[in-house]
């Protein structure tokens, strides 16, 4: 390590001749705060009183001989204002490296640290001195003070020199006035910056995406308004704020908000890009398929999926807002060391949960339910309403809702009347005499589907057909066909009335119960046979 022959014979002065060189005559006795017996006293000395705004106390620890006397509290003052703006910008001082040894360095230097130049590196020095009352001290020294206007020229904060005094004199929660008015506009900028360049940017986007080729990127677009504020105010705080020479605890705080935002934004445009982009699908489906099974089944697989992502979205968000901060890093840390019992007990207590977990993962690809269909679960006819990852919301027709596990759904039977298509068959049972005329019966449900039931009846299926005769009464199913289940229903219900009306004008067709007696005369056996008629028609003879 090389000197300057300047600073070794003033040193050696000092050394060898005490009280011949007076120490900074121009600034007076020290005060007795001022503590530069050591290396490591000298720097915190220095840094204690000049954040505290105590300049000219920080002066002392500067080599002002180079500097006429009447100059060096008014100089001394600004130059170790300036070497702290130097320090806290591009310098960490590791306190730990610096001896605490009175008078130690044989060679009665010490390096501080090394400031980068656009032409190589500033070191920072202590020198140690000889006072003239007898002592020794340790100050920055004479290249080093030196250097600090063209440091401050490089690293200084802009327009100091320019703005009032008592901005940089004054400080609050250990900021000064002048950092506090430079914070206010800079959020004021990133404020207007945000509202503006996203519009104008949005503006770009949407004409370019209005395109006939760039058409399906509007979802992205439109994804984008709002979480692309949040970039812009980080972008700009994070840049003026770094111009302000912030401590470096009040620039780590504006570092966090800056990255936590970043986060933010990335995971509410993805977010809102999910759902934009499921609905997009959805409507696309809708246009290229009329089959309204398969839109149910798109519709069913984005919904879950959806659910994955955006739990999925949240938990990496959260990990990554957590993890810039230092304690939670050392907490994950402590976690992992012990993942083999926590994994096991964390397994053992979510089983349960974790196989519902993927109960419904399996059940968004393999689609035995999708949302829309007409299910019988637990003696219940209804809707599928919702289908979360752990339980499906069953409307049931008289409006209560039937909440059932996931896992119901691939352990236990159920009907799904809307599965593979929605045609369904229904019928109608009536218990008739064998009087009655089955052909009428025909006539009477082709003109109540064509008439009544047009809107529900999905002109498929019709047919009466006998199914069974016995004794007394035969059996007539009547078989027809809706797109619905709901349709069906109410196509049942109809055909049912109508078909009782036309038994209610024809009572002979009612079943009828018949007796046959038999009775041996004295000579020839002889039959006789009556009929008891039922009660409809013991009413109609009287």
């Amino acid at each position: 390590m090389r000197f300057a022959p300047r600073t070794i014979a003033i040193a050696f002065l000092c050394l060898q001749a005490p009280g011949a060189l007076a120490l900074n005559a121009g600034l007076g006795d020290p005060p007795d705060s001022v503590t530069r017996d050591t290396p490591l006293a000298a720097v915190e000395g220095f840094m204690r009183a000049a954040h505290a705004e105590r300049y000219g106390e920080a002066a002392h620890y500067l080599w002002l001989n180079h500097i006429p006397k009447a100059l060096q509290n008014s100089e001394g003052a600004r130059l170790a204002r300036r070497l702290r703006f130097v320090i806290d910008r591009k310098l960490y001082l590791d306190y730990g490296k610096l001896s605490q040894e009175f008078g130690d360095s044989p060679r009665g230097k010490v390096q501080v640290g090394v400031i980068p130049l656009p032409n190589g590196n500033q070191p920072l020095h202590l020198v140690r001195v000889q006072l003239p009352g007898g002592g020794q001290a340790w100050i920055f020294d004479e290249d080093t003070v030196r250097a600090i206007d063209r440091l401050y020229d490089l690293y200084g904060p802009p327009f100091g020199e320019k703005l009032p005094d008592f901005l940089y004199s004054h400080s609050l929660l250990g900021l000064e006035l002048w950092q506090w008015l430079g914070l206010i506009i800079v959020l004021a900028i990133a404020t207007l910056a945000a509202l503006v360049l996203q519009r104008w940017g949005l503006r770009v986007l949407g004409r370019i995406s209005r395109l006939k080729a760039l058409k399906r990127y509007e979802s992205v677009v439109e994804s984008a308004r709002g979480p692309l504020r949040l970039p812009i105010w980080a972008a700009v705080t994070a840049v003026g704020t770094r111009e302000l020479l912030l401590p470096p605890s009040a620039q780590h705080l504006f570092d966090v908000i800056d990255n936590s935002l970043l986060i933010i934004a990335v995971s509410w445009f993805l977010l809102r890009f999910l759902r934009r982009s499921a609905t997009y699908i959805q409507q696309l489906a809708a246009q290229e398929s009329e089959d309204p099974v398969r839109i149910r089944g798109i519709r069913t697989q984005l919904t879950v999926l959806n659910r994955v992502f955006e739990i999925a979205i949240y938990v990496v968000a959260a990990a990554l807002l957590l993890m810039q901060f230092e304690f939670v890093r050392n907490v994950g840390v402590s976690l992992l060391a012990s993942a083999g019992i926590a994994g096991l007990v964390i397994g053992l207590a979510a089983q349960r949960s974790i196989s519902t977990l993927l109960a419904g993962i399996q059940l968004s690809i393999t689609q035995p339910i999708r949302i829309g269909d007409t299910v019988v679960v637990e003696g219940e006819n209804g809707t599928i309403e919702e289908i979360t990852l752990t339980y499906v919301v069953v409307k049931i027709w008289d409006l209560r809702r039937l909440v059932i596990p996931m896992t119901y759904f691939l352990e236990k039977p159920f009907q799904n009347w809307s599965k593979g298509t929605s045609h369904l068959l229904g019928t109608v049972i009536l218990q008739v005499d064998h009087l009655a005329d089955v052909n009428a019966f025909r006539e009477e449900l082709a003109r109540a589907l064509e008439s009544e039931g047009r809107e529900l009846w999905d002109g498929r299926m019709q047919e009466v057909k006998v199914v069974e005769s016995t004794d007394r009464t035969m059996t007539l199913r009547v078989l027809i066909s809706a797109n619905d289940p709901a349709a069906l229903w109410n196509l049942r219900c109809l055909v049912r009335e109508r078909l009782m009306g036309l038994l209610q004008n024809h009572p002979d067709w009612l079943p009828t119960s018949r007796t046959e007696t038999r009775s041996r005369d004295r000579g020839n056996d002889k039959l006789a046979a009556s009929s008891a008629p039922t009660a409809p028609e013991a009413r109609k003879n009287g």
